[in-house]
């Protein structure tokens, strides 16, 4: 398997990549590594840097390396360290995926990190973050059109690589004399694209795993919005969109499957002709082969489903100049598929967390007493009252207290009842002193 080199910490006792250990970016399977004898030998090997970076390397001095063995290899200038990632026969076909060329120069494997090497190599990386948030700002005091995206060190600390984006041609010539100058260092700039960036920083995609330009691909393939148009897939660009900005890598997974399936299926063009009425193809279950007609192309009105072999039996009859009575055939029904699992606790109910609203009831019109005044002046029952007895005492209160309330409600006296009296009453004097209304009908 292919092992990588982590971006804060190397663990040299459980090597990454090992049979034993986890498996971690880029990983491939040596299938050739149970070959006997000495035909799985090859003099080169695979060494892997930060993220994704890759190299390989001639063991010149044939160092007994195994995958996860961290060593120190030829740089220019001084020397790098990263961990082996492949060896054995496998290396030779990775070398020919690469396009390696011949004329291209090899360098060596000089030995197994040391723990000097090691401590060199944890120095140089400590510095990589504040490196590239001083080499930003410095960008953009030069008024710089690009990104700097990341900064790898070389293992001994002599070389920084940075890793930018830009739009367009930048001359960056300035900028390396002044980073030179920051840092102290040999300075190499390398351009790279959206997807790159996104595979060397790692990142969750919206699927809940790492995502694949990080995690397992090492070459990217142009997507296009062909590819989403096959699979019937909205061509909302929020969606559409991943993490570096671009189509996403996983649209083109599964869309040869997609062009296969689409080949077995009638047309969108064509058009099934009814005695009563013409259709139009709406939707389309591609794996499933049913298509559901319309008469309306761009409102669902008289759907029809119908299976892929029964539209080319229409389509057959149409070319013949016969018009069948209904595009399903004498007595077919499409069966509806029953979900696997339903919602019984709600728990897919959007509003599942709103809380119900209680309805307040309305209190009538008049004084406080009238609802629930006189439950307060109820006198409590004596010791062993019958409780049917207490209940009829109850319905009597509550019927005299309705009678009282009755002219209330009637509405004849609403205009010449309560506020016509009113109007018409006139203050007496009686013998207590106390004013005592006394209208005109003599009540």
């Amino acid at each position: 398997m292919i092992a990588t080199m982590d971006e804060k910490d190397i663990n040299i006792e459980h090597p990454i990549g090992s049979n034993d250990g986890p498996r971690s970016k880029l990983n491939a399977y040596n299938w050739l590594s149970d070959i006997p004898g000495d035909k799985n030998d090859f003099d080169m090997v695979e060494v892997q840097f930060k993220n994704t970076r890759r190299g390989f390397y001639k063991n010149s001095m044939n160092l007994p390396l195994q995958v996860g063995d961290i060593v120190a290899v030829e740089a220019n200038p001084g020397h790098d360290i990263g961990r082996v990632s492949m060896i054995g026969k496998l290396v030779r076909l990775q070398m020919k995926k690469a396009n390696l060329r011949a004329d291209a120069e090899i360098r060596r494997v000089f030995r197994k990190a040391k723990a000097s090497d090691l401590e060199k190599f944890e120095a140089a990386k400590a510095r990589e973050y504040d490196t590239m948030i001083r080499s930003r700002r410095i960008a953009k005091d030069l008024n710089l059109n690009m990104k700097i995206g990341d900064v790898e060190y070389q293992g001994d600390g002599n070389k920084a690589i940075f890793y930018y984006i830009a739009d367009e041609r930048v001359d960056f010539r300035q900028l390396i004399k002044v980073l030179a100058e920051a840092f102290r260092v040999r300075i190499e700039m390398k351009q790279i694209g959206a997807r790159q960036e996104a595979g060397r920083i790692g990142g969750i995609g919206p699927c809940g795993r790492p995502l694949c330009c990080s995690s397992w691909m090492s070459n990217f393939v142009s997507v296009a919005t062909s590819a989403a148009r096959f699979q019937d897939i909205s061509l909302n660009p929020q969606k559409l969109a991943g993490q570096c900005a671009k189509l996403k890598c996983c649209l083109n997974y599964e869309v040869d499957a997609y062009v296969e399936a689409v080949k077995k299926l009638p047309s969108k063009e064509i058009r099934l002709e009814t005695k009563d009425n013409t259709y139009v193809q709406f939707k389309t279950d591609i794996f499933g082969k049913l298509i559901t007609y319309s008469t309306d192309k761009n409102v669902p009105a008289n759907l029809v489903t119908i299976t892929a072999s029964r539209a080319f039996e229409v389509i057959a009859l149409n070319k013949r100049g016969i018009k069948p009575d209904s595009l399903l055939a004498d007595g077919e029904e499409v069966e509806k598929k029953k979900s696997e699992f339903g919602d019984i606790v709600g728990q897919d109910s959007v509003t599942r967390f709103d809380k119900a609203k209680k309805k307040k009831r309305k209190k009538p019109n008049g004084s406080p007493n009238a609802s629930g005044g006189q439950r307060s002046q109820d006198k409590p029952h004596q010791e062993g009252e019958p409780r049917q007895q207490r209940n009829n005492n109850r319905k009597g209160e509550g019927g005299e207290q309705r009678n009282r309330r009755q002219p209330r409600r009637n509405p004849d006296n609403r205009n010449g009842g309560e506020r016509g009296k009113a109007n018409n009453t006139k203050p007496q004097q009686s013998n207590g002193g106390n004013n005592v209304p006394k209208t005109e009908s003599g009540n």
